[in-house]
């Protein structure tokens, strides 16, 4: 396996990172994960925008677009495969053993690992833990990833494959990688950004293609929506069939569905919308 490190394609197995990055030390950094489809990224040009507006947010440098796109391309002909999971990660780099940053410069990974193709319905949970819609690193696609770890196992050792948060209001936020959607009524609902979720680039074009409205939901909506969907790069449009106790025994639902094929027919005709 070939990945890209600092300018560079290096064997996996022998790439190092300095155990002094600020990255591995306090989590300062940011990455995206594209979907790869036989060597083609997708939505990329929307991936690396969000990663600079998550590199803005940190107080990173902003990240080179061209090298990263770079970065991609080598690894993913390095790395032929039918479905993969491209990772960019971008931290602070070495620095002191502390908060403060140091001067080499940012730390720039992207490796790709292979996927497999999501079910058409999965099992999700909700977490007594909240996301803080006001925080400093609110809305931003961060490596401080440990919430997300601890609820993830959670969800996990319930036989589910996603968590769901709230948020400090007790409004419905989002997963641990995914978006989340609900139908009420026939109509297509999400939580708004303001909700401190991610802006999720497959929330957006879902939104964008399927007509889904931004509304501030109360967490319980869960136990009462027709239908339910995640959203996210590798589940591209997934119902749910369980949350908590709730059963859902038709999912995907008529409206999940007809949003399923939507999103596979406009992804497969625009890899880069």
């Amino acid at each position: 396996m070939k990945i890209w490190l600092d300018g560079a394609l290096r064997d996996g197995a022998t790439a190092r990172v300095s155990v002094f990055d600020h990255g591995l030390t306090v989590g300062d950094g940011i990455f995206e994960t594209v979907k790869a489809v036989d060597g083609a990224t997708f939505a990329l040009t929307r991936h690396l925008d969000r990663l600079t507006r998550s590199a803005r947010g940190l107080g990173l440098p902003d990240p080179d677009h061209d090298e990263i796109r770079r970065a991609c391309a080598a690894v993913l002909e390095a790395n032929p495969m039918r479905l993969g999971r491209l990772r960019i990660t971008y931290t602070g780099g070495q620095a002191p053993l502390g908060s403060e940053r140091g001067g080499h410069g940012p730390t720039l990974v992207v490796a790709l690992g292979e996927a497999a193709r999501r079910a058409d319905s999965t099992a999700a949970v909700t977490v007594p833990w909240t996301r803080n819609e006001r925080g400093a690193l609110s809305g931003l696609k961060t490596t401080s990833y440990g919430e997300n770890v601890v609820a993830l196992a959670r969800a996990h050792r319930q036989g589910a494959s996603e968590a769901l948060f709230g948020n400090t209001l007790g409004r419905l936020c989002e997963g641990t990688g995914s978006n989340v959607f609900v139908v009420l009524d026939g109509e297509i609902h999400t939580p708004p950004l303001a909700s401190g979720c991610l802006a999720g680039i497959t929330r957006e074009l879902t939104a964008e293609w399927t007509g889904a409205q931004e509304t501030d939901l109360p967490l319980d909506v869960l136990e009462r929506a027709d239908e339910i969907f995640l959203t996210s790069t590798l589940r591209d449009v997934q119902a749910v069939h369980r949350v908590d106790g709730r059963e859902l025994p038709d999912a995907p639902g008529p409206v999940t569905a007809k949003a399923m094929r939507i999103f596979a027919e406009r992804s497969g005709n625009d890899l880069d919308p």
